[in-house]
């Protein structure tokens, strides 16, 4: 079974880095995919709106974040990644010095509305 997580960031509002952004994600690392596989993320999409980004992702039983965030501490690859991806990114206003990509809160699903 797939647990699902929804995700929101923002890019710098600069039509340039945003095109870049989604260029640099049409043609994104192997290492980069592989480390995503292997921390137990089976699924993973991006979506764009001008400037603000959601990610969903399904995870498989292996996943955490605690396992995701080692993995990624451990690899100069995910972390050479993550400062490029940081060049396009910005945090959302109310974010937490340090945090990225927040999580979002479902709020609605259309099976249990009936």
């Amino acid at each position: 079974m797939l647990t699902r997580y929804c995700f929101a960031l923002d890019l710098k509002e600069d039509p340039a880095l945003m095109a870049g952004y989604d260029d640099w994600h049409q043609r994104v690392w192997p290492d980069i995919v592989r480390s995503i596989r292997e921390a137990g993320i089976a699924s993973m999409e991006i979506y764009r709106v001008h400037n603000r980004l959601f990610m969903i992702m399904e995870t498989d039983e292996s996943f955490s974040f605690e396992k995701k965030a080692a993995l990624d501490q451990a690899s100069t690859t995910v972390q050479a990644w993550e400062t490029l991806m940081w060049t396009y990114q910005q945090a959302l206003p109310f974010a937490k010095p340090g945090e990225k990509w927040l999580r979002m809160d479902k709020i609605f699903d259309l099976k249990n509305a009936e």
